[in-house]
């Protein structure tokens, strides 16, 4: 497995497809789509697969999971993957960090290397 996984410079038309089903079920049609053009325009940001996980409170998922595993396969071929998108947490409100796109591709990086930087768009609530 390379230690190297490439990521396209920005994500698809269809990664936010998903985006909007996942955020529509946290917050209204209107506010997702006001986040996702926010994510369309945030700037590339750099984090590592331990600390997404972390701030997110979520486990690492195995490489027996399906989109994992593709996503796993894509890393060994070299293909890059879509960035990840995040929606930043509030600490003081113990509201963890949202992974609104990516979560496969982020414990896939994590299984390849878990301090290998992540292509993120982050945005605050």
């Amino acid at each position: 497995m390379p230690k190297k996984i490439k990521w396209k410079s920005s994500p698809k038309g269809k990664d936010y497809e998903g985006v909007k089903n996942f955020l529509t079920l946290l917050c209204s049609k209107s506010d997702a789509e006001k986040l996702i053009e926010r994510l369309d325009k945030a700037d590339p940001i750099e984090h590592a697969g331990k600390d997404i996980l972390r701030a997110a409170a979520l486990p690492a998922l195995s490489s027996e999971d399906p989109h994992v595993s593709k996503d796993l396969k894509d890393i060994q071929k070299g293909k890059p993957l879509a960035p990840v998108l995040l929606i930043r947490g509030n600490l003081k409100k113990a509201h963890p960090l949202v992974i609104a796109d990516g979560y496969h591709r982020v414990c896939a990086s994590y299984i390849v290397d878990e301090s290998s930087p992540i292509s993120c768009r982050l945005v605050e609530l």
